[in-house]
């Protein structure tokens, strides 16, 4: 990931698209990729989601417990929720632009600071505008390099590791090799399993991954390659516009079947 990306702008450029689509179509629409949601559904949890972590930001909050201020109630108009939509996505944006990324805050992750914020919501806009797009029938290709971004966080943030408490056995010859092919990143993935997790509301065992620092370029058990944002979409369960080519040892792409279709929490 040698590419210096400008995540704000990523946030305000894929909310923009992401509300668009949605003003232009039946508040009642449901949305394929989310279940049980329609299309007002939607747009109230992104409004949501930046509302909250622009309200941690601002705060400098390290402890959810003491974030002050009224929690923002979803309105009954569409035309009020739209507006609530803007506003949430321009106080987030003005509050990350005067922040320095290093500033600590709360996070559920264990990179605790207004940089995890900044990336993580660039991906949240990103995965939900392609929720929009496939609500509304109008699909369009990801900027591969944020795509790419994309991957390596689901991977190393979503996917990987182990909860809190848990021990991680690795299987050493189950190795993955995942390589975006428009942007030729790589990386190197290895099955796994955690057990012992202490977490509310985490199984106390199942399966994970080990991603390496680096892709060390030996051959592997398996390969997934496919372009940036068709890797990016592939792991978030989200329709891949192109093919996501898999290939090699079969139990071990089956593991790690197991481990994307768990989905992202």
């Amino acid at each position: 990931m040698s590419v210096a990306l400008d995540h704000l702008r990523h946030i305000t450029a894929e909310t923009a698209r992401f509300r668009a689509l949605l003003a232009a179509v039946d508040p009642a629409t449901p949305v394929p990729t989310c279940p049980g949601w329609d299309a007002d559904d939607l747009l109230w949890h992104l409004t949501e989601v930046q509302s909250f972590w622009g309200r941690v930001v601002e705060q400098r909050c390290t402890d959810p417990e003491t974030l002050r201020g009224p929690e923002v109630l979803r309105p009954d108009d569409r035309a009020a929720l739209l507006a609530l939509s803007r506003r949430s996505t321009d106080a987030l944006a003005r509050t990350l632009r005067r922040t320095p990324p290093t500033t600590p805050v709360w996070t559920w992750a264990d990179d605790q600071s207004a940089g995890f914020v900044l990336r993580r919501q660039a991906h949240e806009a990103l995965v939900h505008r392609v929720d929009a797009e496939c609500t509304a029938g109008d699909r369009t290709p990801l900027d591969p390099a944020l795509a790419a971004d994309g991957v390596d966080e689901a991977l190393r943030v979503m996917f990987g590791g182990a909860p809190e408490g848990a021990e991680l056995e690795v299987d050493a010859v189950a190795t993955v090799r995942l390589h975006s092919t428009d942007t030729d990143d790589r990386w190197l993935v290895t099955l796994a399993r955690y057990t012992g997790a202490v977490q509310e509301g985490v199984p106390g065992s199942g399966p994970t991954l080990f991603i390496a620092p680096e892709d060390h370029g030996l051959p592997t058990a398996a390969t997934v390659a496919a372009a940036a944002g068709d890797l990016d979409c592939w792991l978030w369960g989200r329709p891949p516009l192109g093919d996501v080519e898999l290939a090699g040892d079969v139990p071990v792409l089956a593991g790690l079947r197991e481990v994307v279709e768990s989905g992202i929490s």
